[in-house]
């Protein structure tokens, strides 16, 4: 499972031209599930985001987490995160979970993700043509993948 983790000052997901997810400062993740994923690396992920120290004290320093932030959060399934570009100049998807595997993982992470940061989690749409728009702040953008925890 990779997530690509951006703090945004603000972040929406549009599709058919409607707006179907809205959030101010907080997190914007673009989740990426392959089929290896496990309940174990939802949970594994889902307890790091939650306590990344990646919003700013009093001080400017970033050493608050979603939490400590008051932060919202929007997360967006993204299957071209497991992309392969290691022949020729074509992404493979090989890695990437097909929909009857991926979307319960998307789901079980969405529900982790609220229960474990405190705070309701809106999202895109699975395999929507959804147009995501957001304003990163820093910039901050963070990649995690569980396969890779050392």
């Amino acid at each position: 499972m990779r997530v690509v983790i951006q703090r945004v000052k603000h972040a929406s997901v549009t599709i058919n031209e409607q707006v179907k997810s809205k959030i101010g400062k907080g997190l914007l993740i673009l989740l990426g599930i392959e089929t290896e994923d496990t309940a174990e690396d939802i949970e594994w992920l889902c307890g790091k985001i939650a306590k990344l120290r990646i919003f700013n004290d009093e001080n400017g320093v970033m050493n608050h987490s979603i939490q400590e932030a008051n932060g919202e959060i929007i997360v967006v399934s993204q299957f071209t995160l497991h992309a392969s570009t290691k022949k020729g100049n074509r992404p493979s998807y090989l890695k990437a979970a097909r929909p009857d595997f991926a979307i319960p993982k998307y789901e079980q992470f969405v529900e982790t993700l609220a229960q474990t940061a405190a705070r309701k989690v809106l999202t895109g749409e699975f395999g929507a043509d959804m147009k995501v728009d957001l304003c990163n702040d820093g910039p901050v953008t963070i990649i995690i993948d569980s396969k890779n925890r050392e």
